[in-house]
């Protein structure tokens, strides 16, 4: 319950209370993307100072390991399962959403650790960047073995089948751009370039950004909450309409994602904070960026689906109760 005191979750719940009744309360996309930018930069900065004074370790490294192997192991074992509800490429698509992570979520869950004193490594917020782009890639690679499936199977050549020779066209370019925007993403890039500034300045940035980095978030922390909380309420109405297993799967694959983060946690002896970020970063899903890049990447895939199930069902549980859950349970069964 003391979660629910919060006033970052208190104004996320607002939002959807608002949305809900359909209020026109809205918050400008300008001023919700200066937000989210500021948020990342902040959070960087706090990494990198964090780092400045940690250094790298045996658990740093484990860490950013455990995140790789969960950036490529989940949307390729939920595409597996996923490939028997849906389609190929929504498979692919979800899959890929559920194997990337939400910033947002992250942000949330650092913020609870601080209200909690539980301390965590700067390193997680470098964890969060790395685990962003292997899902979308698995996703193109997926997508891409599909439409060669499905061109296989033609009767004619791609040479006299002029919708066979445009989806190989736009399987090879979409695979070259969808690499050079995922490993290049802005907002990617001023999260480690952040990270990167607070480690080279160090004690002596950290003073000069305290105003900045550390008395601003909070606050703007809550006004982006507000925003999610409008969003997720209009996706929450569309939640209906999705296939009753699919909504299963999004409340349940946090969950399970969850714990197999934890699992590793234990099998590396990672503190509890860290590994309570890990099985927060394992538990979430994207519903900005890869959307963003699967809208080019997999135009056959429906985005009210990997969408709407990201934003609509697994975002709220996550911020709601799933962030308190994994806390305790990391506290209880990790290394203080």
């Amino acid at each position: 319950m003391q979660n629910f005191l919060d006033p970052a979750i208190l104004f996320f719940v607002f939002g959807v209370l608002a949305g809900t009744i359909r209020s026109n309360l809205e918050i400008p996309p300008a001023i919700s993307r200066f937000l989210s930018l500021y948020l990342l930069m902040a959070l960087g900065l706090k990494g990198g100072f964090a780092l400045s004074h940690s250094g790298l370790s045996a658990v740093v490294l484990a860490s950013l390991g455990a995140a790789v192997f969960l950036a490529f192991f989940i949307p390729i074992a939920a595409y597996r399962l996923l490939r028997r509800l849906v389609s190929g490429f929504d498979a692919a698509a979800i899959a890929a959403t559920y194997g990337s992570v939400s910033a947002v979520t992250f942000l949330t869950a650092t913020q609870y650790l601080d209200h909690q004193s539980i301390p965590y490594g700067g390193h997680m917020a470098a964890a969060m960047a790395l685990m962003e782009s292997p899902a979308i890639i698995v996703a193109v690679l997926l997508a891409n073995r599909i439409r060669s499936q499905q061109r296989a199977q033609t009767s004619s050549p791609a040479a006299h089948n002029p919708f066979a020779a445009a989806a190989s066209g736009a399987a090879t370019v979409s695979l070259s751009k969808v690499l050079h925007e995922s490993l290049t993403d802005g907002a990617q890039l001023l999260l480690l370039g952040a990270m990167v500034v607070g480690l080279i300045s160090g004690e002596a940035g950290e003073r000069a950004m305290q105003p900045f980095a550390v008395d601003l978030f909070k606050g703007m922390l809550s006004f982006f909450l507000l925003d999610m909380g409008l969003m997720a309420a209009r996706s929450l109405s569309q939640s209906s309409t999705k296939p009753p297993l699919l909504v299963v799967y999004a409340l349940l694959a946090p969950v399970t994602h969850a714990i197999l983060a934890l699992g590793l946690a234990q099998l590396l002896s990672l503190p509890s904070g860290d590994g309570a970020l890990l099985m927060t970063l394992a538990a979430s899903a994207s519903y900005i960026a890869v959307p963003a890049v699967l809208r080019i990447a997999l135009p056959e895939a429906n985005p009210s689906l990997y969408f709407g199930l990201s934003l609509g069902v697994t975002f709220p549980l996550n911020i709601l109760f799933g962030i308190p859950i994994y806390t305790a349970v990391a506290q209880r069964l990790l290394l203080p």
